[in-house]
């Protein structure tokens, strides 16, 4: 190591000392010992131009250990990046561009936001499947326009966390060999020595997922660091995993203990860690010229590869004209003015599950928008999210089918790492019942705002003889309740061609929730309310003169309100019918829509075969609520709807108790 880079390298060590020491809190142990790694990577390994944080051939960073989060702001300011030495000192602080944790969208040159341990791990795996894919599909032999690694630094939290198993597992039967993660093995946890909880043999453990390993014993010794990292980058059918053995908190007097992890070191500990630098203890925030200088060469160094890669890329849009239009409206992104051409009305004889009528709307949008990649967590035959004239991605990168197997929280984290890639619109797809497994990852989707889509089916307690552990009760109003999430759940087959096409043109985070069951075909001819009405999430079905009662239904329970109504009708009651498709799509309409949909003084009831918390937002303290607060049970589909009052009956009750109140 020169005595330049020692300078750069501590440089980074304390500005990450000082923005937490001035913020009181944060972590300052990680960015201490990993500074080296990160200096060697943002200055001499990785592809990227600091002014230009989107270019889409950059190499992709990932700070999975997102807690160590001034390690890769102090980074981004070092060499480049619009983060200023102001916005350092404001960590953690009100509208700072340095928060707690990286986030995506907000901080330039963060890829994604980590901080939920593992998931900035599964999510590099997605960066590295979508690269994968993209290069496989636009790069020709005589010009490679997509050409880039994915790089990740990773702590033990991150691999003890289930979903680590889940995405590296599938990173290696993927053969990501442009992925390379970084392990911070040093031997501390939160809680103390990692040997409480963590024996693990990793080596062993990645060896056995197919991965490329590698073994750096010095977190200081720049040399072997190179060294392992040209070794990975020559090691193209497997993802790499260098573990690195560090000193978390080096240099500081807590060094090696649990009590550098995740508190300030302290005005008396900050001094003595800046004397053991050789820097002035009386100085906060130093940058030394020299240093700056080092770091900052990325800038001329990036905007070098990046005005390479736009010759290429013009040479390119001159020999492969189709390919080159089909890469810049994808990457933009935009959709094609005709891409849902071929999403034909579903005519009204036949019944047909909405699962069913999923997969032939999502035929068509695959057949017109190529960047629409996904698959099933092993369900693919059963939620029909599969595209007919498409090999599977681990036959052939160019496949857009991702047989992603039994992993639901690695596969929806690997969609969002997908969609922050850009150039891909991915969905990941499984029974209703195991978006709990996924939830933290929808979470993160709904919060960086990426266009992730979910597909759900086997929507409600109708899946009948599987039982209550298969039956999802809760799950709709759980999810609807994640801010920026976008929920569908449509009624029908052309209420489902409809939400299919909002998922894509919304361009960010949302599920849906399919049937198993087959339900009846809302006549477009008959209802032809229902094309506009699903985009504005409620809509008036059936109306009448001066109603009784409104009664709001969504999925296979509007079927159900509609044959209610000659019941009614036999009881002296006037109806109106309201399909509520998307709770989110509905809050976003005029104060003017919504009270023309539920008007005041009117009696509501609302039937949905799930948990009834969220409806009284609609039907008022007096309305009557149709619904589950219970779990469900194994009989057919039929039977379970009637003991648990999913009836014309029952609803004809709700309606006179809605009423009489």
């Amino acid at each position: 190591m020169t005595d330049l880079e020692k300078l750069s390298i501590d440089t980074l060590r304390l500005l990450a000392v000082d923005a937490i020491e001035k913020a009181a809190n944060g972590h300052p142990g990680a960015p201490i010992a990993l500074s080296p790694l990160t200096y060697l990577l943002f200055t001499r390994n990785m592809k990227h131009n600091p002014t230009d944080p989107l270019w889409i051939d950059r190499d992709r960073f990932v700070l999975s250990n997102g807690h160590a989060s001034m390690l890769q702001y102090g980074a981004l300011h070092l060499s480049g990046y619009d983060l200023s030495l102001d916005d350092l000192k404001q960590f953690r602080q009100w509208h700072s561009k340095a928060p707690g944790h990286p986030e995506y969208g907000f901080t330039p040159g963060v890829e994604v936001t980590t901080g939920p341990l593992g998931q900035g791990l599964a999510m590099a795996v997605g960066l590295a499947i979508a690269e994968k894919h993209q290069a496989a599909v636009y790069n020709q032999p005589d010009m490679t326009i997509v050409d880039h690694h994915t790089y990740c630094i990773v702590g033990d939290g991150c691999l003890m966390e289930g979903i680590s198993h889940e995405a590296c597992s599938l990173a290696g039967t993927l053969k990501l060999g442009k992925l390379i993660v970084f392990y911070d093995d040093n031997l501390i946890s939160l809680d103390g020595p990692t040997e409480l909880s963590y024996t693990e043999n990793v080596d062993e453990r990645f060896d056995a997922y197919h991965w490329h390993v590698q073994v750096v014993d010095d977190g200081n010794d720049l040399a072997k660091i190179q060294q392992a990292i040209n070794i990975a980058k020559l090691e193209t059918e497997k993802p790499s995993l260098i573990r690195i053995r560090t000193i978390i908190g080096y240099g500081s007097p807590k060094a090696g203990t649990k009590h550098v992890h995740g508190e300030a070191l302290g005005k008396e500990a900050t001094r003595k860690t800046k004397e053991f630098f050789g820097f002035d203890p009386d100085v906060d925030f130093a940058e030394p010229q020299a240093a700056l200088d080092d770091w900052r060469s990325a800038v001329p160094k990036g905007q070098k590869e990046q005005a390479g890669w736009n010759e290429l890329f013009a040479k390119y849009k001159a020999a492969h004209p189709e390919l080159a239009t089909q890469f810049t409206r994808t990457i933009k992104p935009e959709l094609p003015a005709d891409y849902n051409k071929n999403i034909k009305p579903f005519p009204a004889e036949k019944a047909i599950a909405t699962r069913s009528a999923g997969q032939v709307v999502l035929q068509a949008l695959g057949d017109a928008l190529p960047e629409m990649i996904g698959g099933a967590a092993d369900l693919t035959s059963s939620t029909k999210t599969i595209f007919n004239n498409s090999p599977s991605f681990h036959d052939d990168p160019k496949g857009r089918n991702i047989f992603f197997g039994v992993r639901e929280f690695g596969m929806c984290a690997a969609v969002n790492g997908m969609a922050a890639h850009g150039g891909l619109i991915p969905f990941g797809s499984t029974f209703f019942v195991f978006s709990d497994y996924a939830r933290n990852a929808m979470r993160l989707a709904a919060l960086m705002s990426v266009h992730s889509l979910f597909v759900f089916t086997h929507d409600s307690i109708a899946l009948g003889a599987d039982g209550p552990t298969h039956q999802p009760v809760e799950h709709l109003m759980s999810l609807r309740a994640i801010p920026q999430l976008t929920d569908f759940r449509p009624a029908d087959a052309n209420e489902t061609a409809v939400c299919y096409q909002l998922m894509v043109e919304r361009k960010s985070a949302s599920f849906m929730a399919l049937s198993r069951q087959d339900l009846p075909v809302l006549d477009v001819a008959k209802y032809p309310t229902l094309w506009d009405g699903v985009r504005k999430g409620a809509y008036v079905l059936v109306d009448v003169e001066n109603p009784d009662v409104i009664i709001v239904a969504t999925g296979s329970e509007v079927s159900l309100v509609l044959k209610t109504l000659p019941e009614l009708e036999k009881a002296g009651i006037k109806a109106r019918v309201i399909s509520m498709p998307s709770f989110h799509l509905f809050e976003e309409q005029t104060e003017e829509y919504k009270n023309s949909i539920f008007p005041h003084g009117v009696a509501k009831v609302s039937v949905e075969a799930g948990a009834t918390q969220g409806w009284w937002k609609y039907v008022g303290r007096d309305g009557s609520v149709v619904g589950l607060d219970h779990f469900g049970g194994s009989a057919p589909g039929p039977e379970v709807l009637a003991h648990f009052g999913f009836t014309p009956e029952n609803i004809v009750k709700a309606a006179q108790a809605a009423i009489a109140k």
